[in-house]
This record gives C-alpha cells, structure tokens and sequence, in this order.
C-alpha cells in the first residue's frame, strides 16, 4: 500500500470513525430513551388502572352497605341504582336463591373485585362487590352485591384516564380472544400477539413500535387488561443517520484523496531522487517547493548529495586499504549481541595476526573460575594422564598461566616445557595471555599496556594463545596485537552484558522486582501457546491490593512503594519456580500458573489472602504496623477464553466480582458456555499421562480391567467444579512427584526453596517448554 493510501485511510478513519461512533450514538440513545419514557407512561398508567378500579370498587362496597343498612333493601337498591352508584344490585337469601335484582342487570356472572368468580373463562361483564346481609340482631340474612357494568364505555373511560390504549381480555389466562379494546384495527393483533409473550408485569415492543404491558387479573386489579403506548422515535430516524453516514464520507473521501495527493507529490519527487543515488547519480537534486517540512527536508537532500559527492573522491582512494578492517569489522559489528560469534571472530582474527595454532577466549563466572567462551585447535593438547577428559578449559583463578594473568591483570608471554603444563590447562610449548577489563577501567589499562592499572580493575576474561607459527616464542608485537584485540573482547563483552541488563531492566518493575506490563503480554501468549499445544491448562489470578489508595492517603506514597514492595516479596514466598508474577500497574498485580486448574489457583488465592491479611507490614518512619488484604480474580485457560487476552479480562471480571463481594476475597471466573472442543483420539489400550497433569479439553476418567493397566476415557458432562477440573495425585515416583506439576492441594502448591524463581528479575525464558 503506498504513502497516499495510507495517508488516505488515516484521515477516512480518523473522520469517519466519530462520525459512526456518533451514529450508533444517538442512535442507541434516542432507543434508550424511547424505551424509558414509553415503560415510564405505561407504569404510571398502569397505577392510575389500579386506583380507578379501588375506586370503583370502594363505591360498590359502599353501595351494598348502604341496601344492606335499609329495611326495605329492594327500596335503597332502586334509589341508589337511580343515583348511578350502581349498575345493579343482586339480593340472595342463605339458600342463595335471589330475593331481589335490580331490572336491566347484566347478566352473571360478575367478576368480583377481591378476583374471585364463578366461572373464569367467561368474558367480564360487570365487577360487583358484596356484603352481608343481617337482621337487626345481627343474624345473617343472606348476601348483597352491588356491580357496576364493565363495557366498552368502561374501557374507554379508562384510556382517557391513563392516557394509553386499553384492552379488556376475556380471562387473565390468555390474550387470544378480546372483549372490549380502544386499540386500532391495525395494531390490535400485533399488540396482542405481543401481550401473549409478556410473563408477568414485564414490557415488551411490538414490530409496528408499540411498547405492551399486561397488568391482572390481581387482589387489587380483578381485570384483565393490557394497556399499550405508541413509540416517540422519529420517524425514518435510521435512514437519516445512514444518509449522514454516507454524505460525510463522501465528502472525507474526496477530502482525504486531495489531501494526500498534495501531501505525497514533493515526498515521491524525494523518492525518485533517492533512487537515482541510489543508482550512482549523486547530480540528483530535488525541487523545492515550499518551506516547510518537506520543503527543508528537500533543501537537506540537496545538499547531503553535493556533500557526498566531494567525499566519494577522498574514500575512494582509501577503499582498499579499509577492506580488510571492515571484513573484520563488518563481522563483528553485525554480530553486536551474540557474543559467542563476536569472541569467535576476534579469537579468529588475533590467531590470523599473529600466526598462532591455536587459542581460547575465557571469561570470568560465579565462583572465581575461568571458563572458555570459545577454542580454536585445542584438540589433542590435553594432558594424557588428565582423568577428567573434558575439552572444556575451566581454570580457577590465581591457577596456572591463565589463572595468574586473570588474578594480577598483568600479560604473559613465554615457553612451557611439556613437565611444566599447569593442570587444567593445553599443552603448548609457547604462549601468550592478556587479561581485559571493563571499558573506562580494566580495557583502557589493557589497551594502554600499563600492568598496574589493569591489575586495579577486576578482569572480565583472558586471551590466551598457543604455539606461534615459524617462530619458537611470541614478541612484543604479538603482544600489542593481541592487546588490541584483547580490547574489543572487553568492549564486545562489556556491551552484551549492558544490552542484557537493559533488556532485564525494560521487562521488570523497578519498585518490586516484579516482570512488568510488557513483559506480561508475552508471557500470556507463549504460555497460553504452550498450554494449547500439550493440551495443559493455565491459571490466570489478578490481584489488586484493596483501598490502597488510603494507604497513600494516610501514610504517604513512600509507605505505599514499601507496601508494594512487600506485597511483591510475599507473592514470590508463595509460588512455584515455574510460576511468573507481574506487575501490571499501580496497585495491581498478575500471576501465571501454568498446568495449574482452578482448585490450585483457588489455594494459591488463599494463601496469599492469608499471607497479607494475618502479618501486617512494618512501614518505616510510622508507629504501627500497616493492614493490607487482597482481592483477587482467577481465570482458566481453556476454561474462560480461547486466548490470552480473553482469559485475563475473565480474570478481570473475577476481581471485580470479588471486589463487589466485600474485598479480601478471590472469585473464580464463570466458565464460557461456548468453550470449543474437540475429541481427541486415543488408543484402547493407552494409558493416563504418565506425568498426572491435567489436560485441556475434556478431562479423563482412569478404568482399571480386571488383570491389566489403567486406561483412560473421556468423562463427559462434568461439571466446572468437579475433581475432573483438578489435577490428580501424582504417583510418588512420577515425573512430577519433586518439582510439582498442576497444583492439587496445599502441598502440590507450595514453592520450592527460594520462592518463585521467575517472578523477576531473573532473565526471560525463551524456550522451555516449547
């Protein structure tokens, strides 16, 4: 893809990504908000139905208190039907034979207002209310019941009260079949078909925009009602916001495409030129038609290659005079971090130089003991009676030639009779060692030739060579040279060792010592890709040091660096050598288990609950102890992600889960109901992993026959929580029995000496496991 394609892409994504974001936007918003009010409107409807019908019904136990309160109840029940404050009144006696109806009264039966009627598959007709009818010394006489007739006036009554469609169902069961309903012809079907899914009080949309809520029949609503609210979204609201969508980004199209066009003309004129330089043309020149960037870079080129040119002559004529400082140069400068290669070059180059057979390049280990980083024609010069027979030259320091030129930093040069060979060392009959130091100390001693001033620094190494050609010793021209060369070894190692400390130093966290945020990004991925490929699971927890922020607050930032400093120290007490723990920022941290399930993630959660919570920790400067806890979330791969990524924002939501559950706890993530899996093929007669680790996938059940060995079988259908997810007992004499595969239990989980070993700041691992 060219410049002006990409330039383009820029500008399209930077304008056109607000502008969709924008659409979903106000999209989405003007959704929610519809969906807030209309829900809003059908709940207050919904109370104004329940009020007018307690109303109603209050009217209708009062009008039967009132007949029930007259001697002559035929005589009240007229005057107060003519008053309106009924439709009807109904008089039985205890037999329940009618004594007394009102003329005109609807037909029975009545739905009553405490819900209850006598057959509830009819349609409603009238809600009634009733009391009892006694004498005047209170012996009951019979019942009275006043109604008032439930019709299509009744519903529209309603609907003007709510201020939505109201619709009368013939039972509270269903809303197949209608009674009375203010809702229009077109709507009337979607509306109920919508009212039919609706489970309880809960709304629903209908396609056509309505929004449908069914309130009773209940104690204090015996009507079954849905009541409907039509939607407030504008109308062809998506249409619009997709011509907005497709207008701007014509318009940041044509936009972008002249921007880039004007933007990339000078920069192609740029990149012709440097072609033609590139070909051998240093006439090349480059118009300049602007001041600004790339006008000045223009002027830049222009002058860089009238530049060149002057200085083509003079390098010409030293051409071949350098070629053989830069084969060598070129060689060693291209191998800048590999110090294997560097010192096998420079022990090349100085054995060329001074016509040596053969030679070594030994530096400086643990132990005070010197050891050969690379030989060239020790073979054959052992000792015969050396009992070790090792070809690898390990001499201790103040030990023999080498030893002694290490351990004073002066060179040595001479003869060896064969009776004279130090042990450890090659036979050789003549020889010359010179030590190297660090650059600025050591190396610039070693260069200059001053033995005393070599001797002040520590030596990083010596180069020793043997047996020079065509002449029995070497002299003091050897001895220069090999200085030199002794003096790139120094530098050569001197800057292997300062690329691995900064790359140390960029992959840790300087407060903790912990591995940081960049580092955990690899680290996910290389053991998520070790964990798919044997078929092993990983184990995610993140942690987060709970109101850590009252720490900073009350005791100040440096007793919260100590804090988590301390914290760190106690996370590495805890875990495996094969565990790696991070600092993810701030107050959070992360731990890798590999081959550990969720039982031995959740048992390492414990502990180091247990470790912070029940030992405060001594901050200086302060009077008493500072009380910390922890909460942390723990995920599974493949349990709760297919990646890395996906597992650790499991882990994430677990912490929020256990931050949400009081803090000083740990959670384990949901497992994904879609997790993909696939059956893996397995011989009849092949038996359980002889290491007992855990597989991914589904887990495997151990059937033992009758006279011969175990098999396995995959178990299907165990839950997330079964023993199936943890690793199984380790045989005493298994793979794992000393180091510890998946945690099981206390035991399995518990660290070996020294804690967790790659927590930091130990160098990464690269390929263990792969």
């Amino acid at each position: 893809m060219t410049l002006r394609g990409r330039l383009t892409a820029a500008f399209l994504v930077v304008v056109l990504g607000p502008v969709l974001l924008g659409a979903l936007f106000v999209a989405s918003t003007l959704a929610a908000v519809d969906r807030s009010r209309s829900t809003e409107r059908l709940a207050v409807a919904a109370s104004t139905v329940r009020t007018s019908v307690d109303a109603l019904c209050q009217q209708l136990r009062a009008t039967a208190d009132a007949v029930a309160l007259t001697a002559e109840p035929a005589v009240g029940a007229a005057q107060l039907v003519g008053r309106g404050l009924a439709a009807a009144v109904l008089v039985t006696d205890l037999t329940g034979e009618v004594s007394y109806v009102s003329p005109g009264a609807p037909p029975t039966p009545w739905r009553d207002c405490s819900g209850s009627t006598t057959g509830s598959a009819s349609p409603v007709r009238a809600l009634a209310a009733h009391v009892d009818l006694r004498d005047r010394a209170g012996t009951l006489r019979g019942t009275v019941t006043a109604a008032q007739l439930v019709d299509p006036a009744f519903v529209a009554r309603l609907a003007a009260v709510t201020g939505v469609a109201v619709t009368l169902l013939d039972s509270g069961a269903s809303a197949a079949r209608v009674t009375h309903t203010t809702e229009s012809r077109e709507v009337r079907d979607a509306v109920l078909a919508a009212a039919s899914t609706v489970e309880g009080e809960r709304v629903t949309e209908t396609t056509e925009g309505r929004y449908v809520r069914r309130i009773g029949p209940s104690d204090a609503q015996p009507l079954p009602l849905v009541l409907s609210v039509p939607s407030e979204r504008p109308p062809g609201l998506h249409a619009t916001l997709v011509g907005v969508v497709v207008l701007a980004g014509l318009l940041a199209v044509l936009t972008a495409w002249r921007l880039a066009r004007v933007t990339t003309r000078p920069l192609v004129e740029l990149a012709g030129a440097v072609d033609r330089v590139a070909q051998g043309d240093l006439t090349a020149r480059v118009p300049v038609r602007s001041r600004d960037e790339l006008g000045r870079l223009a002027a830049a080129f222009n002058r860089m290659t009238r530049e060149t040119g002057s200085y083509v002559a003079a390098l010409t004529s030293n051409r071949d005079q350098l070629r053989g400082h830069l084969a060598v140069l070129g060689d060693t400068l291209a191998s800048t971090h590999d110090l294997q290669r560097i010192l096998r070059v420079i022990l090349h180059s100085a054995i060329g130089a001074t016509g040596a057979r053969a030679g070594a390049v030994l530096l400086v280990e643990a132990g005070g003991v010197l050891v050969a980083q690379c030989t060239e024609g020790l073979d054959g010069r052992w000792p015969e009676g050396d009992t070790d027979g090792s070809t690898t030259l390990r001499v201790p320091v103040g030990v023999g030639v080498v030893g002694a030129v290490a351990a004073t930093g002066e060179p040595q040069r001479g003869r060896m009779e064969p009776t004279e060979v130090p042990s450890g060392e090659p036979r050789c009959r003549t020889y010359v060692a010179v030590p190297f130091a660090a650059p600025g100390g050591g190396a610039a001693a070693t260069l200059s030739g001053s033995g005393d001033e070599a001797g002040a620094a520590a030596a990083l190494g010596v180069l020793a060579l043997y047996d020079r050609l065509g002449a029995d010793e070497f002299d003091d021209d050897d001895l220069v040279t090999l200085r030199t060369f002794a003096g790139h070894a120094a530098v050569a190692v001197d800057n292997v060792r300062v690329h691995e400390e900064a790359q140390r130093l960029s992959l840790t966290d300087p407060l903790t010592g912990l591995w940081n945020y960049r580092y955990l990004r690899e680290s996910i991925r290389r053991e998520v890709e070790r964990a798919s490929r044997f078929g092993r699971m990983l184990s995610i927890l993140a942690m987060d040091l709970d109101r850590f922020k009252d720490v900073n607050d009350t005791y100040g930032h440096a007793a919260g660096d100590t804090v988590l400093a301390e914290f760190a120290r106690r996370v590495r007490g805890e875990i495996r050598e094969v565990d790696l723990a991070f600092r993810q920022g701030g107050e959070e941290f992360v731990l890798l288990l590999p081959e550990t399930d969720a039982r031995g993630a959740a048992i390492v959660a414990e502990r180091l609950g247990a470790a912070v919570r029940e030992t405060p920790i001594a901050v200086e400067a302060y009077a008493g102890p500072v009380l910390v806890t922890v909460s942390v979330g723990i995920a599974v791969y493949p349990d709760n992600g297919s990646t890395g990524r996906e597992v650790l924002e499991a882990a994430d939501d677990a912490l929020y889960a256990a931050k949400a559950a009081g803090r000083d706890t740990y959670r384990v993530a949901e497992v994904r109901p879609d997790v993909p899996t696939r059956e893996i093929p397995v011989l009849a007669c092949a038996v359980s992993p002889p290491d007992g680790l855990p597989r991914a996938g589904q887990p495997a059940q151990v059937i033992r026959e009758p006279g011969g060995p175990a098999r396995s079988e995959p178990a299907v259908g165990v839950p997330e929580s079964s023993a199936a997810h943890a690793r199984p007992e380790p045989a005493d004499d298994g793979p794992d029995s000393a180091t510890g595969g998946a945690r099981a239990g206390p035991d399995a989980a518990r660290p070996g000496p020294g804690g967790g070993a790659s927590s930091g700041p130990h160098p990464p691992r690269q390929s263990r496991g792969r």
